[in-house]
């Protein structure tokens, strides 16, 4: 499986992959262009930026992918024909907000679930590394059709 790293411009990029179930940490804002290419080769991970001095590097151009001024389809439809992102390999199995795996059941974090959740036996799933809850609803319903068209090679 690819795993990526998103400096700070590819944010929401970055929330887009891992909610395709791909790997992928979001660089904090205001770290050193050559800090992040280091960690990029030292973990193995797919540099992704719209930074063009990052190529200028040495040791850049195995890691780095270049994105274009373009918008999130376009940048879609880029990633999965140049590095074969499939857009539904594993739906909402990382967490959102930093990446970890996702288990099933409210866990210690029911509290934060609406009650109409645990009520009614919505899906739902529990972030062990940063305690966050989720459930399946309209936002999931959304994210998934964004993800199937980007799948399928339409743009929405």
């Amino acid at each position: 499986m690819q795993r990526f790293l998103c400096d700070e411009m590819l944010a929401r990029l970055g929330r887009w992959l891992r909610a395709a179930g791909y790997d992928t940490v979001i660089a904090e804002a205001g770290i050193d262009d050559r800090v992040l290419l280091t960690h990029a080769m030292h973990s193995n991970r797919r540099l992704l930026t719209r930074d063009r001095k990052m190529l200028e590097m040495k040791g850049a151009e195995d890691v780095v992918l270049l994105l274009p001024d373009a918008e999130m389809d376009e940048w879609a439809a880029l990633l999965a024909s140049e590095l074969g992102i499939n857009w539904l390999y594993d739906p909402f199995c990382r967490c959102l907000a930093c990446n970890g795996m996702l288990e099933t059941g409210p866990g210690d974090y029911a509290e934060q679930m609406p009650d109409y959740v645990l009520a009614e036996a919505i899906p739902c799933f529990h972030c062990p590394a940063c305690a966050k809850a989720f459930w399946l609803g309209g936002h999931t319903q959304r994210m998934r059709r964004q993800l199937e068209k980007w799948q399928a090679g339409t743009i929405s």
